[in-house]
């Protein structure tokens, strides 16, 4: 039942959202492995409540998360916007070192045909070298030889200095545009950093809400929230999106009695928490060493709990659809930090747990030791 606290998690723009009625349920920490609280009514709530509240922080969390979400998609464009244009640069210094170094080139050319042409004679008088020609006809056929290397050489070098300015033009251009890349990276970095910084305070709320609503012994009517559509085409999800595996099904453990009873997610607070497959609500409670928890029947006669929650997005005898929210992860009850408890039973009841791996495995839901999907 207990993870190390998760690490900050790349989010995902979720799908078209409509809205639900959820009850959070944040009730009476009892001594721990004492047995949930549940109402005289049979719903497990202690105050037996089933009004509607205004959505107050869990509404919160989920628009920050939304908001950190299409931040981090823009910030994250707009960074590998700004690497391909540093690319594009350095692609053009290449090109331009390389137009320059044919100029260097072609420029040491016409300096030894200049020296050639010294050393035989170039610098003589042209009565001198007609003189020491064999033929008047083999001093012009050297004189316009000379003279077309050297207009071909003159060519190539005005040549190569044009691509080289447009070259320069080119890299001058890229690099504006780099340096306006990079400050909207940077002004979407701090945006970013806000809005975590938000929602990193919205969590904590979250959670010490629920430990003074367990700690009282009070459970809160329902709020209302918005919840993405599910996925209508998988018959069973994982229990959240973003996670990463920490304690298994049947490990050891100093804060268990005997051996864990199910699979932990490593996730922050007010992660959505959703409904495996669809089902039927058969408890939400409070207190004990599993916090606040939700367990759900499902149609081939397995239940699944979640627990630890930091508030609850269903009542008990609600239908639920795979992919659902049924919660929102925290670290109520018997936690070292925020994580998901997640177990698959044979009965609702602690003690007829199966690996919930394995469980999830037959379902066709393989779980990654750190997943975004």
């Amino acid at each position: 039942m207990c993870a190390r606290p998760s690490r900050p998690r790349r989010l995902r723009t979720r799908r078209p959202r409509r809205l639900v009625a959820v009850p959070v349920l944040l009730c009476a920490l009892i001594a721990l492995g004492a047995p949930p609280t549940a109402a005289a009514d049979g719903t497990d709530r202690t105050d037996g409540t089933d009004g509607s509240e205004g959505p107050g922080t869990s509404a919160e969390v989920v628009r920050l998360y939304e908001e950190a979400s299409k931040a981090t998609e823009r910030y994250e464009g707009e960074r590998r916007a700004a690497e391909l244009q540093r690319d594009r640069v350095k692609k053009l210094d290449r090109l331009l070192a390389d137009e320059r170094y044919q100029v260097a080139v072609l420029h040491e050319d016409l300096g030894r045909m200049a020296s050639a042409q010294y050393r035989t004679g170039g610098g003589l008088p042209l009565t001198a070298r007609l003189l020491l020609a064999d033929s008047p006809d083999e001093l012009l056929r050297g004189r316009r030889a000379l003279g077309q290397a050297d207009l071909a050489v003159t060519n190539a070098v005005a040549k190569t200095q044009r691509a080289a300015a447009r070259l320069t033009t080119a890299r001058q251009s890229a690099e504006r545009a780099r340096g306006v890349l990079d400050r909207r990276t940077a002004r979407l970095a701090r945006l970013k950093r806000d809005i975590e910084t938000k929602l990193e305070s919205a969590r904590w709320t979250l959670q010490g809400e629920a430990d003074e609503a367990v700690a009282a012994g009070r459970c809160r009517g329902a709020v209302r929230l918005e919840q993405p559509e599910p996925a209508a085409t998988r018959a069973w999800v994982a229990p959240v999106e973003t996670y990463e595996l920490s304690a298994g099904f049947d490990s050891a453990g100093e804060r268990w009695a005997r051996r864990h009873t199910g699979q932990d997610f490593a996730v922050d607070i007010g992660a959505p928490v959703r409904a495996v497959g669809e089902g039927r609500v058969v408890r939400v409670s409070c207190g004990g060493a599993f916090g606040i928890e939700v367990v759900v029947r499902h149609q081939d006669g397995y239940y699944t709990q979640y627990a630890h929650l930091a508030a609850v997005t269903v009542d008990q005898g609600d239908a639920v659809r795979a992919g659902q929210w049924v919660g929102q992860a925290g670290t109520t009850g018997n936690s070292t930090g925020p994580h998901l408890h997640f177990e698959a039973r044979l009965t609702p009841d602690l003690g007829s747990g199966v690996d919930p791996a394995k469980w999830l495995a037959e379902r066709g839901v393989s779980l990654q030791s750190a997943s975004t999907g």
